[in-house]
């Protein structure tokens, strides 16, 4: 039978894709070393810190390839998603090279910039507000002060999320807004295994290419700290905050999860994190 001609069948193209991703996957996967690269929690820190030093100079040309582009748009939701007035103070938690602190002046706020890593923040383009190196759990800045935070792809990067999320209500003004944008899982079977191969075999080589192997197999690895939606919503409610909203990006991608700073007497409720349906990005 005509290999063409029975690829043109519309039952059997989706059947011969799967099974093409599939086998790709389990080549990949013979070439990749078994060990995890995820660090004991007790030298998280330590580990994050040096990694993002190590791969700042060449971090957002990585960020581009691997993602083709789309954490740009995401980024730019992230910011519209605080819903906040011009001119309000917005911190942003984990900055890296400071994308959406650039973002969030481009949209009228005031942003600060705080990250781990010096070296990131030292290889931040066109720098639009104060950038400060420190660390989540400690941030040093005062209670109430900021109308808004935000924080890209940093979640999984944060050692104790119970202390971080505290501290994120502490620096909040009452009502303040908090929007965490962060990778995903896509609910697509087929997606799914496309994502897998992505982003756990092939970024791995493009980081090899381009900047370090070694952190390039840390960031897919590191989705395993990420809490599930449930868990989410208990850390937050915990923390202090209310109205949490989830909303998927590009089938699954990545994710924002939006909430407030409760006002004053909020009673907290025990209802699981809304999952709105997914918009544009």
């Amino acid at each position: 039978m005509d290999g063409c001609h029975t690829l043109r069948s519309p039952g059997l193209a989706p059947c011969v894709l799967a099974l093409s991703v599939c086998s790709a996957l389990r080549m990949a996967s013979c070439h990749v070393m078994s060990e995890s690269v995820l660090p004991a929690s007790e030298d998280k820190t330590r580990f994050v810190r040096s990694m993002f030093d190590t791969i700042a100079g060449r971090y957002d040309l990585v960020n581009r390839l691997m993602t083709f582009g789309l954490d740009q748009g995401w980024r730019r939701r992230a910011i519209t998603e605080l819903g906040l007035a011009v001119d309000s103070v917005v911190l942003d938690l984990g900055c890296g090279t400071g994308d959406l602190t650039r973002e969030a002046a481009r949209q009228g706020l005031r942003p600060i910039g705080v990250d781990l890593s010096f070296a990131m923040l030292a290889a931040s383009r066109r720098r639009v507000g104060p950038l400060v190196e420190a660390d989540a759990e400690t941030l040093p800045i005062g209670d109430g002060s900021l109308d808004g935070l935000v924080s890209g792809f940093a979640l999984r990067n944060f050692t104790d999320l119970p202390k971080v999320f505290n501290e994120i209500a502490r620096v909040l003004k009452t009502g303040g807004r908090l929007v965490i944008l962060e990778v995903d899982r896509p609910r697509s079977p087929l997606l799914r295994l496309g994502d897998d191969l992505w982003f756990r075999h092939v970024v791995p080589k493009i980081g090899a290419l381009f900047s370090d192997a070694a952190a390039y197999r840390y960031l897919p690895e590191s989705v395993a700290y990420l809490p599930n939606p449930s868990e989410l919503h208990a850390l937050l409610s915990a923390a202090g905050f209310s109205q949490i909203r989830r909303t998927p990006l590009q089938g699954g991608l990545a994710q924002i999860v939006a909430a407030t700073k409760a006002t004053v007497g909020y009673v907290l409720g025990d209802a699981q994190i809304a999952d709105t349906t997914e918009g544009a990005a």
